[in-house]
């Protein structure tokens, strides 16, 4: 076996390893904008791109060329079950799939076309539009397709209730606050579309809307979920009795919410749904178009549109400096091993991206997060290009990281601001959320609303594990307690099998490979018993060709860690997870690094079609582009510098 490793190892030491490097290298300097920072496009299915055009029908503001190429690409993603899925490859699903094909036919596609007819077929035969989940039904009741009361009872008067009250929006997660806000405000207002064209879908509907009497279904997860039912039964009837001078003051306050938080042309929440209710409730308002705020929630909207050839879509939100963060650790691991003028090259480029991420910042506002911790200073970072009051810990995190790794000096002010912030922001079970703290009263993911079970933003692992990593690398005593805290949490959340859930990315490669890169920052040893299982775990979910794979059906009840492909993603964090547990030895990483460099394009890219995370498990899922170009080079940069290491050990916490 030994000399089979040396084979190995020489056969990826020689020259073609530096090539591959070097390609994907100059892929990402070539994707560099000139003020320093990269984004790449974020891809969701094919909802918002449906919910754009409706929206446009919405306002009477069509835009007919934009529309007829967003049709061109939902056409392209119908899947052959005759629906449209949440990811790539993915079964049918009946809420995507009715507004996929509301959207086309607003476009104006003829509903006795093939698509059209395999679509409805689809659709009917799953339930039809009555079954489709909450946003869906909400946004029939807005084209008076469905009667308002298919939707669960939202009094905007839910924006007056303070956090001790158990429904109380400041008990829900950030983007379940910005996208309840003006959806409430647009429901107490009655909105509906102008409609121009008269589209409507009544053929989606098994039974005629008028004749159902019950709408609220589920999925219920508890016995508490038919208890809210009943609860939601009284609501509504009762709303009728609601002073008028409340919801008046409701209202009022409402709109008070939304615009201290409007954002400028990045948004409010900088993410689509609650953007696209902001104009909506605006435009009910009896807003004018042209009034500043209406102006400028209209223009975010519109700087989400992804258009590239005939055809266009929306993205959810976009991922600046995330993407800014990840693929500067790329680079900065590149700087090693390459002559002196590449690395000048490098750096230089790295340092016009860090002075980029410290400009944006967030030092002078208290934001939302602040309500359960009042006396921390502001310090973090959002994942948009401004999101002033939701920062984001995961970012910040992964932005320390990078600033701390450069050595500038002038950046030390804004990493002790952002390591003030993240410990200020650990939850009471020692893990961290991405956007507040305790966010986790789970009775609220039982409400008819929250049908999709994504209400709220509890601790997660890859969250948690880069904030250790983050103050494991600052490395100051004093955070000792934070950290062991935290490294716990960790251990409490492991599996039985050896892996950790992936919240925010795909899945369990991708969790697996976030707290081993803690425990590694953290010092703890390759023998340690929850290393060993995670690392056993990863071996074993290696696939014969050597490099790994996991989709978004993992989220569904498939078996963690297996695709019936290798994806470039969840082969590089296996192979990161893998050196942070000092195994760059191993033939496992071998042959891991060799499948990277052999399905490496000729012009250095990588080629992926799945989706790689998860706004929402089972839900909403998502394909960050960036992410089969930097974390490959991640992981190739990595191992060539292992493999020139006298301690084999990753320095930093990442």
């Amino acid at each position: 076996m030994l000399d089979h490793v040396d084979s190995l190892e020489n056969t990826i030491k020689d020259e073609a390893l530096d090539h591959a490097i070097l390609q994907a290298q100059n892929i990402l300097a070539n994707r560099q904008n000139k003020d320093g920072h990269w984004v790449f496009e974020l891809e969701a299915d094919a909802t918002i791109p449906a919910e754009y055009v409706l929206l446009e029908h919405f306002l009477d503001r069509i835009d007919t060329k934009l529309e007829e190429k967003i049709g061109v690409y939902l056409r392209r993603i119908q899947g052959d079950h005759g629906g449209w899925p949440l990811y790539y490859g993915g079964n049918f699903n009946i809420s995507a799939s009715v507004k996929a094909y509301f959207a086309l036919k607003a476009i104006g596609d003829d509903i006795d076309a093939p698509h059209m007819k395999r679509a409805r077929t689809a659709i009917l035969a799953h339930g039809g539009a009555e079954v489709s989940n909450v946003f869906t039904r909400t946004q029939l009741a807005l084209f008076g397709e469905v009667p308002w009361h298919a939707t669960p009872a939202m009094p905007v008067e839910l924006m007056l209730m303070p956090k001790w009250v158990l429904f109380s929006v400041w008990n829900m997660s950030y983007w379940s606050r910005t996208v309840i806000a003006p959806l409430v405000l647009l429901v107490s207002l009655k909105g509906i579309a102008v409609n121009r064209h008269n589209i409507h879908v009544q053929e989606l509907f098994v039974t005629p809307p008028e004749q159902i009497k019950d709408w609220i279904k589920g999925p219920f997860r508890s016995q508490w979920g038919y208890l809210f039912k009943y609860l939601d039964k009284i609501i509504r009837p009762a709303e009728k009795l609601f002073p008028r001078f409340l919801r008046k003051h409701a209202q009022k306050k409402t709109v008070e919410f939304i615009e201290k938080r409007l954002n400028g042309e990045d948004g409010l929440g900088a993410i689509y749904p609650a953007m696209a209710n902001t104009v909506m409730a605006f435009r009910c308002m009896g807003m004018r178009d042209d009034d500043p705020r209406a102006a400028v929630a209209w223009e975010s909207v519109k700087k989400l549109m992804i258009v590239k050839g005939e055809e266009a879509y929306c993205q959810p939100c976009v991922s600046p400096i995330w993407d800014t963060a990840l693929t500067g650790h790329a680079l900065f691991e590149t700087a090693s091993g390459i002559r002196a003028a590449d690395r000048e090259e490098t750096i230089k480029r790295l340092a016009q991206a860090t002075d980029w991420l410290k400009e944006r910042q967030i030092l002078d506002v208290k934001g939302d997060w602040a309500i359960n911790c009042p006396d921390v200073a502001p310090g973090g970072w959002a994942f948009q290009y401004r999101n002033d009051y939701y920062p984001d810990v995961d970012d910040t995190a992964v932005v320390g990281m990078l600033l701390h790794r450069q050595g500038n000096p002038e950046h030390q002010e804004s990493i002790e601001r952002a390591r003030q912030w993240i410990i200020g922001m650990q939850s009471s079970n020692g893990g961290w959320g991405a956007f507040d703290i305790d966010n986790n009263k789970m009775l609220l993911n039982h409400i008819p609303f929250s049908d999709h079970g994504a209400l709220l933003d509890p601790p997660t692992v890859d969250v948690a594990a880069r904030c250790i990593s983050f103050l494991a690398q600052l490395g100051h005593p004093e955070d000792k307690p934070v950290i062991d805290r935290g490294i716990q949490y960790l251990r409490d959340e492991q599996e039985k099998f050896g892996a950790w859930f992936g919240r925010w990315g795909t899945n369990y490669i991708y969790g697996t490979w976030s707290a081993l890169c803690a425990f590694n920052a953290v010092g703890i040893s390759e023998d340690d018993p929850a290393v060993k299982k995670a690392v056993d775990w990863l071996l074993c979910v290696q696939r014969p060709d050597g490099g790994w794979g996991e989709s978004e059906e993992s989220y569904e009840g498939a078996t963690p860690g297996q695709y019936h492909t290798s994806l470039p993603s969840q082969t590089a964090w296996a192979l990161l997870g893998l050196m942070a547990a000092k195994q760059h030895h191993h033939p496992a990483v071998q042959k891991g690094i060799q499948w990277l460099m052999e399905n490496q394009e000729v012009d250095g890219q990588w080629n992926e079609d799945p989706y790689n995370a998860v706004g929402f498990p089972r839900v909403f899922y998502l394909r960050y582009h960036g992410y089969r170009q930097f974390f490959p080079l991640f992981a190739l940069s990595r191992y060539r510098n292992l493999q020139s290491s006298n301690t084999g050990k990753v320095e930093v916490g990442f």
